[in-house]
């Protein structure tokens, strides 16, 4: 597949799955595609269980996005504590976190007037 061909819900269904490769919890995305202030055409949330799964599930979603679209990130920030990692695909922010860190800014409610679709936990 070339990175061309890739819209924007394949590269969320990729991003799903690298979470889910980590067992990375609570998955939510929300659509912004009709938010005219928004960023972005979506954001996709999780969380791990510590600092250590967060990085984990950070690199896991960053070597399967590439390995099956062959896209990449234009930045990940937050590595370096590992409680809130943010990457940029462009048109999807993702944001893993701890629970406390996930809790603490709630940024589901920020970006209330998106769509939120729910992934149950596997």
């Amino acid at each position: 597949m070339k990175k061309e061909d890739v819209t924007t819900p394949m590269l969320i269904e990729h991003i799903i799955e690298g979470i889910r490769n980590k067992k990375g919890k609570q998955i939510v995305s929300i659509d912004l595609s009709k938010v005219p202030e928004a960023p972005v055409e979506a954001m996709i949330i999780a969380e791990g269980g510590s600092t250590t799964q967060v990085n984990a599930i950070v690199d896991e979603i960053d070597d399967y996005v590439r390995t099956q679209t062959h896209i990449h990130p234009f930045a990940i920030d937050g590595k370096k504590n590992g409680e809130w990692v943010a990457m940029d695909y462009g048109t999807v922010f993702v944001h893993i976190m701890t629970r406390m860190m996930r809790n603490f800014y709630d940024i589901e409610n920020l970006w209330n007037d998106g769509t939120t679709t729910e992934y149950p936990d596997e």
